[in-house]
């Protein structure tokens, strides 16, 4: 797995929760309020039951946010066919399900070549050991701790046993955690090892969006810090 420096903390607020009607709107409120990258979620009806947005919208928002990192989050049956789309519209990020995939080295190869980082999703039944086949070609793994593609769900802790496995063999990686962090799970996160976090209506949802980012900035930031002092 790509990187040879220690991993930072970034927060990534999840766009699909905020208010779509106005997204270029919302997605500047999120950067203003602290967030590092935006992370956005396709999906594609197939692999997921919900149908959300495609490369379109990323190319109608690149040019009023040149400057942020866009992080998409592929929940899509073939994964292969959107990188050239998604490049093209400006995303920084492809990170592309595991369970999607037949020839991962292929689709790694191609989603680098296009210019983006590569990352891989691994749903909560999807055990981690799956993905040390490949585990050079990614830079960035995301752990699902709830089902993808179903809202209303509770955060799954025992998930956090997949992430510390990645940080104990993997401490370069980019670890990314989707589904239900907010202040209440954070501090669980923070500790197994995660470093780039996702968070969708405990952001977009709250009266003061930067208290929220702040919080969870400091909870992994506090973590990291530890976890060097005892190396």
């Amino acid at each position: 797995m790509s990187g040879h420096t220690l991993p930072c903390c970034k927060i990534g607020p999840s766009i699909l929760c905020a208010d779509l009607s106005c997204l270029a709107d919302e997605c500047r409120k999120m950067i203003h309020s602290g967030a590092d990258y935006l992370h956005l979620d396709v999906m594609d009806g197939h692999f997921v039951p919900n149908l959300t947005f495609g490369h379109p919208i990323v190319k109608c928002l690149r040019p009023k946010m040149p400057d942020i990192y866009f992080d998409m989050h592929m929940m899509v049956q073939n994964p292969e066919k959107w990188v050239e789309s998604m490049a093209d519209a400006g995303a920084n990020q492809y990170t592309f399900h595991i369970e999607a995939c037949e020839d991962i080295p292929a689709l790694c190869r191609k989603i680098q070549e296009s210019g983006m980082r590569v990352g891989v999703g691994l749903k909560p039944g999807t055990p981690v050991e799956t993905i040390l086949p490949y585990s050079d070609l990614f830079d960035v793994v995301l752990i699902m701790t709830v089902e993808p593609g179903f809202g209303g769900q509770s955060f799954m802790e025992d998930m956090m046993s997949k992430v510390q496995y990645l940080r104990t063999n993997f401490p370069y990686l980019d670890i990314e955690v989707d589904g239900g962090v907010g202040p209440n799970t954070i501090d669980v996160v923070a500790e197994a090892g995660a470093n780039m976090i996702v968070s969708g209506t405990a952001i977009t949802g709250a009266s003061d969006p930067s208290q929220v980012i702040a919080l969870l900035r400091n909870s992994v930031e506090n973590a990291i810090q530890k976890s060097q002092l005892e190396r």
